[in-house]
């Protein structure tokens, strides 16, 4: 599996390069994730733009992937999701408890708002 990461201030912006997010490559996946939770820079922004297919054991994955994000205190934003891919989370009722946005952008602003609000919480 092909993946890019890219290191912000705040944030790591991890962009998936394949067109299918498949089952068996969500342990390659988790390999890149996980160690992130141990550094000062553990919030993630998800680029998913190339991935027109999610199978379903990837997408219930992703959800669980962002809530234990959440547990350790880091963020986990999804954006620029294909409607094909939109579509198969409604019907797992996965989208609904996932954060996504539309644009890169926006998942940056809400890792920044979530930042201040942790400072806030601590």
């Amino acid at each position: 599996m092909e993946v890019k990461i890219d290191t912000k201030e705040k944030f790591h912006v991890i962009t998936i390069k394949e067109a299918i997010l498949a089952a068996n490559m969500t342990e390659e996946l988790d390999k890149s994730l996980s160690p992130l939770l141990q550094n000062d820079v553990k919030n993630v922004v998800l680029k998913m733009e190339d991935i027109h297919t999610v199978e379903d054991a990837a997408a219930v994955y992703l959800a669980q992937v962002q809530q234990h994000f959440y547990e350790n205190n880091a963020s986990f934003v999804i954006c620029l999701l294909q409607p094909e891919v939109e579509a198969i989370l409604e019907k797992l009722e996965l989208l609904e408890v996932m954060n996504v946005t539309p644009t890169e952008s926006e998942a940056w602003d809400i890792v920044q708002m979530e930042e201040i609000e942790r400072e806030f919480l601590d």
